[in-house]
């Protein structure tokens, strides 16, 4: 079972409960900033899993982060049971033109009289709800979001100043089942190919940025600044996720 008030105690969330759109951007923009998006179970070799009790005793008991799946998923079980009406759509990542498979990522679409795209497990991305036909744009960390069509399907778009239009993936509103995500959760997992296998992450959302840690590299932002070091040891390692990012280890291991 998932305590919805051991979530609330976790995130530090005392707002109101009502399924308003109001307190939707506040519950996502609070989870941001309190689960960090990692990879590091993939690097120590244990299995993750797509179930909401598994992922409720790592991410809330034991103080942990994790992946689009595991994040979202999470945030899903927490916002239905207040009374939203949230499903999971499998989105498509982007690399230049290259266009991810189906059930890359995973996304939510949240009915509140109108459909919104919410996601909470994508590292530096949207903070709010966005209505999928474009009326509502979003700043974060220097860039502009919105959700639009994209020929046949949707996507989240950013920009930065005087830029153009970016895709960041593209989704349909086809809603999924949690099953779904599990081949492309296992790939993510054991293909050199997935970029989560190639690099140990944790990254988090401040009120003023950023804090990034890519293997050995730290890189923290405030606004336009960018601090950067390289971490020198396994214990220095272990002391900034824990500074950090709340994540505490003993000997590597959580």
């Amino acid at each position: 079972m998932i305590d919805v008030n051991r979530c609330f105690r976790h995130l530090g969330y005392t707002g109101s409960t009502e399924p308003t759109l109001d307190n939707l951007r506040e519950l996502q923009n609070t989870f941001l900033m309190k689960v960090p998006f990692e990879n590091l179970d993939i690097h120590l070799g244990r299995e993750i899993s797509l179930s909401p009790e598994s992922i409720y005793r790592k991410i809330v008991l034991t103080e942990r982060g994790g992946f689009c799946y595991e994040c979202n998923i999470l945030f899903r079980h927490l916002i239905n049971a207040l009374g939203f009406q949230a499903e999971y759509l499998s989105a498509r990542m982007l690399s230049g033109t290259t266009v991810g498979p189906e059930y890359d990522h995973m996304v939510l679409l949240v009915n509140i009289g109108h459909d919104y795209l919410v996601d909470v497990g994508n590292g530096q991305s949207c903070r709010e709800p966005l209505r999928i036909d474009g009326t509502n744009q979003a700043l974060s960390e220097g860039l502009t979001y919105r959700a639009g069509t994209h020929g046949e399907d949707y996507a989240l778009y950013y920009k930065q100043p005087d830029a153009a239009w970016t895709p960041r993936y593209l989704f349909t509103l086809t809603p999924r089942e949690r099953s779904e995500f599990s081949d492309m959760c296992q790939y993510h997992q054991r293909s050199p190919d997935s970029i989560f296998t190639k690099h140990r992450l944790a990254t988090i959302a401040t009120t003023e940025g950023r804090i990034t840690l890519t293997d050995m590299q730290l890189s923290i932002t405030h606004g336009t600044e960018v601090q950067e070091s390289v971490l020198s040891s396994d214990s220095e390692y272990n002391e900034v996720l824990e500074h950090y990012f709340g994540i505490k280890t003993t000997d590597g291991c959580f």
